[in-house]
C-alpha cells in the first residue's frame, strides 16, 4: 500500500529540514504572543504559551534580539517586540498609505490641468509607475501602470532621485545611461548639476529626454522621517506644454506633494529649499 502523499511529502523533506521550518513557525508564533495588554513576557511564560521546552524559547528569542526583532528588558529581563519589527512594518505602510492619499488629489491636479498625472515611487535605481490618471484630451501621453522607467532621464524620478543620498545616486549615474531620445541627457556631471537644481526649485523637468513628444514636471512626496518616497508628475504632449505652461503647473503641483505629504505626518514647512 502506497503511503498518503503527505506523510511521503514529510519523509522527503528529512529531519533537518523539518526541524528548520518548525524553528520558523515557533518564531513567528513567538513574535505573535505579544500583544496591547502583555507588552513584555519572560521566558517561562512564552514557553506556556508556544507549549515549548524554556530553551527552545530562549534560543530562538537571542536570535531574534540578535536580529533587532525582539528587545529585552534589562532590569526585568522580560522580551519585548524590537524596533526592527516597526521599520519592517513601516515599509508596508508606506507602500499601502502613498497611493490611498495620493489619489484625491492626483484627481484635482487632472482636473486642473487636463494632462496625464503619474505617481511614481524609486525601484532599484529606477521608478516604478503606481497610479497613472489618463488625460481624457484625445492627443495625450498613455498610462503606463506598474512600467518600471531610468530615473536619470525622467521628471518623476529626477524628483526622486534628486534627494537620494550620495551612495545612491553614485549608483544611478553609475554605468551605461541609456539614451532614450536624442535630447536625453546621459553625461553624470550634468546630472548632478540637473538634481542641484532640482533641489533648489522643489520640482524636475523633462523636455522630449523619455519619450519623444512628451514633456512632464514632477516633485516629490515625503514620508513622515522627511524621506523622499515617490514623485508626482504631470505629462503631456510638446504641442500643448511649452516649458512655461509646465512651470505654471509647479504651484499646484508643489501644493499636491505637501498635502499628499502632510497626510503622511511630514510636517516640515514644503518650501523650495526641499534639499536642506
Amino acid at each position: 500500500m502506497n503511503a498518503p502523499k503527505n506523510q511521503t511529502a514529510q519523509q522527503d523533506k528529512g529531519p533537518a529540514t523539518r526541524n528548520r521550518l518548525s524553528s520558523v513557525a515557533t518564531a513567528i508564533h513567538l513574535l505573535k504572543a505579544f500583544t496591547e495588554n502583555e507588552a513584555e513576557i519572560g521566558v517561562s511564560a512564552l514557553a506556556k504559551k508556544l507549549k515549548v521546552a524554556k530553551s527552545t524559547v530562549h534560543r530562538l528569542a537571542q536570535t531574534l534580539v540578535s536580529e533587532g526583532l525582539l528587545e529585552q528588558n534589562p532590569q526585568t529581563e522580560r522580551y519585548r517586540l524590537g524596533v526592527g519589527l516597526f521599520a519592517l512594518g513601516t515599509l508596508v505602510r508606506r507602500r499601502m498609505d502613498l497611493p490611498n492619499e495620493a489619489r484625491p488629489y492626483l484627481f484635482d491636479l487632472r482636473k486642473l490641468t487636463g494632462e496625464t498625472i503619474i505617481l511614481g515611487i524609486p525601484s532599484d535605481g529606477e521608478v516604478m509607475h503606481i497610479y497613472d490618471l489618463e488625460s481624457p484630451q484625445a492627443l495625450a501621453m498613455k498610462s503606463d501602470l506598474g512600467a518600471r522607467k531610468p530615473a536619470h532621464c525622467s521628471a518623476v524620478g529626477r524628483a526622486i532621485y534628486a534627494f537620494a543620498s550620495p551612495a545612491v545616486v553614485d549608483q544611478v549615474l553609475t554605468g551605461q545611461l541609456k539614451r532614450r531620445t536624442p535630447k536625453s541627457v546621459t553625461d553624470p556631471e550634468r546630472l548632478r548639476a540637473i538634481f542641484a537644481e532640482v533641489r533648489e526649485r522643489g520640482f524636475a523637468l523633462e523636455d522630449e529626454e523619455n519619450e519623444p513628444g512628451i514633456r512632464g514636471i514632477a516633485a516629490p512626496v515625503r514620508d513622515s522621517t522627511g524621506a523622499v518616497i515617490g514623485a508626482v508628475g504631470i505629462a503631456g504632449p510638446l504641442q500643448r506644454l511649452s516649458i512655461e505652461a509646465l512651470e505654471g503647473f509647479s504651484q499646484p503641483l508643489l501644493a499636491a506633494v505637501a498635502s499628499i505629504s502632510s497626510r503622511l505626518g511630514y510636517t516640515a514647512a514644503y518650501q523650495h529649499d526641499l534639499g536642506s
